[in-house]
């Protein structure tokens, strides 16, 4: 990698999650309506795969960040609060040429017609990543390489880089892929359902939610999502308010020798496991795909059941919908794994709001 290293809070050690993408400057409106209308915003972090780098960081792994800002003050903000979150970031490199990316958004869901986004990211130094500037052997030592398709729109050098990173190779850790479409941010819209579907297949374990999906690939239903895409070990199909779908194989996956519960191609013995969503008092929309992933993630490498990894999922994604920003401190690991646990009934009757996250906090039931 090319240019200055930005400092890190810890010493490097070998990352158990490596993400790598873009993460901007966000710009928060102090009180909901149109961009227009709003006075004033205050500044906080975005970015798929930083939010997912943080999220694990915070849950005690050893998660590092890999990506390229400005060498401007919105660059060093980046650097410094990720690192804040315990986040490793030796891999982020700064170039003096181009400018880190912001963006401005309304305080509405992204899926209603009045949310608003205003993006600033074109030509930005996260945008002109590629192989030669992050070539695959000077990643971090990992177990996970997170990936995501908001990478692959951002230019045809970020989308070289991604082909690179998903292409098969001895020793390749598991490639995590969450689709994230987002047709705003692609020149060429008529080609990212290719593009994305694509990277999915060369994927080990994949996100998609069963909105985007249809939007993106015409495909309806989790089911028909699984036959789209055959060739992840795990496909976790996002639903919404009716929970998640995972489909998992049974053989082991290159790459994933000390990753419990990974698995190859899936074959006649494909398993199917759904895990009903939780019910929150929702403070802020923002920030639930990524928390879910990091959830998974979680569970994941600490080789818990599938079950167990969604509601994971299903948990840190609560803790984000709870708060007015895209991250926050997830719960404790023992008071995750004791909701976890619960049984079917007992965990259909949870209610969590604000401040449920907190060990003197009692979480509702209904």
């Amino acid at each position: 990698m090319s240019g200055t290293p930005a400092r890190t809070a810890d010493a490097a050690t070998a990352a158990e999650v490596v993400c790598l993408g873009e993460s901007m400057v966000t710009f928060l409106p102090s009180q909901p309506g149109r961009l227009a209308d709003v006075p004033s915003f205050g500044r906080g972090i975005g970015g798929a795969e930083s939010n997912v780098a943080c999220a694990l960081a915070a849950a005690g792994h050893r998660a590092a960040w890999v990506s390229r800002v400005g060498a401007d003050g919105f660059g060093d903000h980046l650097v410094e609060a990720i690192a804040g979150y315990g986040v490793d970031t030796c891999g982020v490199r700064r170039d003096p040429s181009r400018p880190t990316g912001i963006y401005f958004r309304t305080a509405t869901d992204r899926a209603t017609d009045v949310h608003e986004v205003a993006y600033y990211r074109a030509g930005s130094a996260a945008s002109a990543m590629s192989p030669d500037n992050i070539p695959y052997a000077t990643l971090p030592a990992t177990r996970v390489l997170h990936l995501s398709g908001i990478t692959a729109a951002l230019s045809a050098d970020c989308l070289a880089l991604l082909h690179d990173l998903t292409a098969p190779r001895p020793g390749r850790p598991l490639i995590s892929f969450d689709v994230n479409h987002r047709p705003g941010l692609w020149r060429d819209a008529d080609a990212s359902p290719g593009v994305l579907l694509d990277l999915a297949r060369r994927s080990d374990l994949v996100f998609v939610g069963e909105d985007e999906a249809e939007e993106a690939w015409g495909t309806t239903g989790a089911a028909a999502i699984r036959a789209a895409l055959p060739e992840p070990a795990t496909l976790v199909v996002k639903r919404g308010a009716d929970g998640a779908t995972v489909f998992s194989g049974t053989r082991d996956v290159p790459g994933s020798d000390d990753v419990p519960g990974t698995c190859d191609t899936p074959d006649a013995d494909d398993v199917t496991t759904t895990v009903p969503a939780l019910r929150v008092d929702v403070v802020a929309p923002v920030g639930a795909g990524d928390a879910f992933a990091a959830g998974f993630l979680s569970a994941t490498l600490r080789g818990l059941p599938v079950r167990d990894r969604v509601r994971h999922g299903h948990l840190m994604a609560a803790a984000v919908l709870t708060v007015p920003g895209d991250l926050t401190a997830p719960p404790a690991r023992a008071h995750a794994d004791s909701l976890a646990a619960l049984d079917d009934e007992a965990w259909g009757r949870l209610r969590l709001g604000p401040g449920w996250t907190g060990d003197d906090q009692e979480v509702r039931t209904t």
